[in-house]
């Protein structure tokens, strides 16, 4: 299947961190997609893992996208994946649907770990953030040329849904207006 099963997703947000989000070039948008992520992930029963690089030095995820219903891992590693319990959080057969920053860092170490270990890895570009536009726009297209798949916000909404026939069909339409 081309399209991101929403039986087989996880949505991964990887470090928007509240001492790192003031510098990042478009934050603003990239939290607002990535709250819209983790909003229809509810709707719609897919899991949710957060990570914290270094979180006593670039402190907790932001307050906009506070969820109690979210796994966090604590890392110092730039790639999730050399975290010992990482891998074993999200199950061999997920697709993974990826948020994060910063994109050319920890967003893309973590993308080329997880697709080194096998994983099918959807990049939503309009909720990433970097410093930088071109350090995002590079890091986009290697993560893409490596084999992730690069969505955006509304791309990964309607493909979780599937339908308008969905029963939460107007809630996620709602998300993205």
């Amino acid at each position: 299947m081309l399209t991101i099963d929403p039986r087989q997703s996880l949505l991964l947000i990887v470090d928007f961190q509240s001492r790192l989000m003031p510098a990042i070039d478009q934050g603003t948008t990239a939290v607002r997609n990535a709250r819209r992520l983790i909003d229809m992930a509810g709707l719609v029963d897919i899991p949710v893992i957060f990570t914290e690089q270094n979180a006593k030095g670039l402190g907790a995820t932001v307050a906009e996208l506070a969820t109690t219903e979210a796994r966090l891992i604590h890392k110092m590693t730039f790639d999730a994946v050399r975290e010992r319990e990482f891998l074993g959080a999200i199950p061999p057969d997920r697709h993974i649907v990826v948020a994060g920053c910063e994109a050319h860092v920890c967003v893309q170490q973590t993308v080329l770990g997880l697709i080194d270990a096998g994983r099918k890895i959807y990049v939503v570009r309009d909720a990433l953030g970097s410093r930088r536009a071109e350090d995002k726009d590079t890091a986009i297209r290697r993560m893409e040329r490596h084999g992730a798949e690069i969505v955006t916000t509304e791309m990964v909404v309607f493909e979780w849904l599937e339908t308008a026939e969905h029963p939460r069909f107007r809630e996620a339409i709602a998300l993205i207006k």
